[in-house]
């Protein structure tokens, strides 16, 4: 982080105007009447909004919100800088020296001199990219005055004396949404591009863009569901998930699809995918371009997918255990008797990653190793270093959690979908309700995003065991976890596991995933994609966007695995392939779903998936 008493030499200057800004405000006369009549439609929409958003359906301020939640904290750390009244006035002095720099360096922009900035935004930060943040003076003003503040209330949540490290991260954290939330990009009257717009439309964009606010806080039931993408191109079953298949079982938790063969002959070893259900499965499937199931179809895989029910409250008593036998075990069970195999390879990804291994150790100790060879796409199974996440499993904020659950029998779908999207504010929350609400615009078609808002439940009981005995005790790492009276033990699992890890992910960070892999007993192949949770892992080979490194056992640091790493350009999936081919080469002729002993209960990609939340 740039100390903010210093100036941030990272990046070349800026090119400077001089105090007449002839780039400045310059732009077509605005049609007064018209602007004054949207003006005026604009205040009477934003009083009604005001009245809902402080009435009994839009209070956020409950106990146990984010809100409140936010002001604990961050009232922690003020606390330690006003007990050290010496140390106080030095950080206030340091705020003081930067922004003295600063009217200094737009002095003599005023005056028609060039300056350097006093500080720079990140090279990544797309909030500033308009060229009048740096040509024009008074905004660029703005910029630096706001990243000053913000990196210097940074390196105090940093140096803040007697935090223990949950609380520091938590700071941090929602000091992050706070900064977010108040930078001058998200306001009109402080977004040079926003007040062109507004003036070369009237404000006819504010009108929209409040008729969408409106929309979106109806579809949230009064909590604001801010939309990412048109909905209207996109249908499951017509042009996403689309891979031919059946489903040829169903239970209360799942529904089976096989996929149906593009090859004379497949690999004998049937293949299961767990996704997680958390989201639903079709990020596999967006698209016959991008899809990973029909991919590995064409290698010659048999491929079944589990595609998870979307829980309501019938399901409040479906716990981790239930997932395990009704899901995993019970899709095993299944394919059995539609190919005749007893032995599987299956994949996990993300959550459902989680659970695979939580299957592979309790098969290792009952036995029952139907499962011989495993991969862990982006998946967690020790959690000491699983990120921001981390920030919403305290024991305090987990009692909270079950008891809103409680009142249902799960935890609504938006709750964890906004979580997800708090991991990145400036990309997953602001950009959106600039675009929609000040710029009134309607977002743009992405199936990615139309995915991302198809939101699922978690049952009560499933989602409290997962808190607690992941993100809170780390109980599977340490060998503690218990399940049907079974301790589990993932030293004991000895198939070969295929291990993928993101070098961005915000969700199971890379070194989360790579500690991850040292706990298993058996040989573990740690590959290191690009990009992150969900770019990193959809990335086909017909259109490759990132690379990945593989590097022999782990060992020693993360940073020293990837130093001494072999990268390689282009997508992962055909270097998995090997390696799965490589457990059990052996073909069959292709496998039409089903086999004679399973009858099909509908078309892929099923009924489940089309649950909305």
């Amino acid at each position: 982080m740039t100390s903010p008493q210093a100036p941030d030499r990272t990046a070349p200057p800026k090119s400077v105007s001089n105090g007449a800004m002839p780039d400045g405000m310059a732009a077509p006369m605005p049609d007064f009447e018209a602007l004054s009549r949207n003006a005026g439609q604009f205040v009477e929409a934003m009083g009604r909004n005001i009245a809902r958003a402080l009435g009994p359906e839009g209070q956020g301020g409950a106990p146990g919100s984010e809100m409140n939640e936010a002001a604990r904290v961050l009232g922690q750390v003020a606390e330690t800088w006003l007990a050290d009244p010496k140390r106080s006035a030095e950080a206030q002095a340091r705020l003081s020296q930067a922004f003295l720099s600063l009217w200094g360096s737009t002095y003599l922009r005023l005056q028609g001199q060039p300056a350097d900035p006093v500080v720079l935004p990140e090279p990544r930060d797309a909030r500033f990219a308009h060229a009048e943040w740096s040509t024009n003076p008074y905004f660029d003003f703005i910029k630096q005055a706001y990243l000053l503040a913000a990196r210097w209330a940074e390196s105090l949540v940093d140096e803040a004396e007697g935090l223990d490290a949950h609380t520091r991260h938590k700071a941090q954290f929602y000091l992050r949404q706070l900064t977010s939330m108040l930078s001058p990009s998200n306001f009109l009257p402080t977004n040079p591009e926003l007040i062109r717009h507004t003036l070369q439309e009237n404000g006819a964009n504010l009108v929209r863009g409040l008729k969408m606010y409106e929309e979106d806080l109806q579809a949230g039931g009064g909590h604001l569901r801010v939309r990412q993408t048109d909905p209207s191109g996109f249908e499951v079953g017509r042009n996403m998930a689309v891979t031919p298949g059946e489903v040829v079982f169903r239970n209360d938790l799942i529904e089976l699809i096989q996929y149906a063969p593009a090859t004379e002959t497949v690999l004998r070893r049937p293949f299961l995918m767990v996704p997680p259900w958390i989201n639903k499965f079709y990020i596999l499937d967006l698209n016959p371009q991008k899809s990973f199931l029909k991919w590995m179809v064409d290698q010659g895989l048999t491929v079944f997918c589990i595609s998870w029910v979307n829980p309501d409250s019938r399901h409040a008593d479906k716990d981790f255990e239930s997932y395990m036998r009704e899901g995993i075990e019970a899709a095993i069970d299944a394919i059995g008797v539609a190919t005749g195999e007893t032995e599987v390879t299956a994949a996990g990804y993300c959550v459902g990653g989680t659970l695979l291994a939580v299957t592979l150790a309790m098969q290792a100790a009952t036995g029952n190793r139907r499962i011989k060879s495993a991969t862990l796409l982006t998946t967690q199974v020790d959690f000491t270093h699983a990120g921001d996440l981390k920030v919403f499993a305290d024991e305090e904020q987990i009692r909270q959690v079950e008891a809103r659950m409680a009142e249902q029998g799960y935890l609504e779908g938006a709750r964890m979908a906004n979580a997800f999207n708090m991991l990145r504010p400036n990309d997953l929350i602001w950009p959106y309700i600039v675009n929609n609400y000040i710029k009134g615009k309607s977002p743009s078609a992405f199936d990615l995003l139309y995915w991302n808002s198809d939101a699922t439940r978690m049952p009560a009981a499933n989602h409290s065991f997962y808190l607690r005995n992941c993100y809170l005790d780390n109980t599977l790492a340490q060998g503690r976890m218990v399940l049907g009276n079974v301790r589990l033990d993932l030293k004991k699992v000895q198939v070969p596991i295929f291990n993928l890890a993101t070098r961005e992910d915000h969700i199971a960070p890379a070194l989360s995933v790579f500690e991850g892999s040292k706990v298993f007993g058996g040989k573990v192949d740690f590959v290191l994609a690009g990009s992150g949770h969900i770019a990193g892992v959809i990335n086909p080979p017909s259109k490759p966007k990132y690379g990945y490194w593989t590097g022999g056992p782990v060992k020693g640091t993360l940073e020293d695995w990837i130093s001494a790493a072999v990268e390689t350009k282009g997508s992962w999936w055909p270097y998995w392939f090997q390696w799965i081919e490589a457990q059990a080469p052996e073909r069959v002729p292709a496998r039409k779903p089903g086999g004679d002993a399973l009858q099909s209960l509908g078309p892929a990609p099923g009924t489940y998936v089309r649950m909305r939340a």
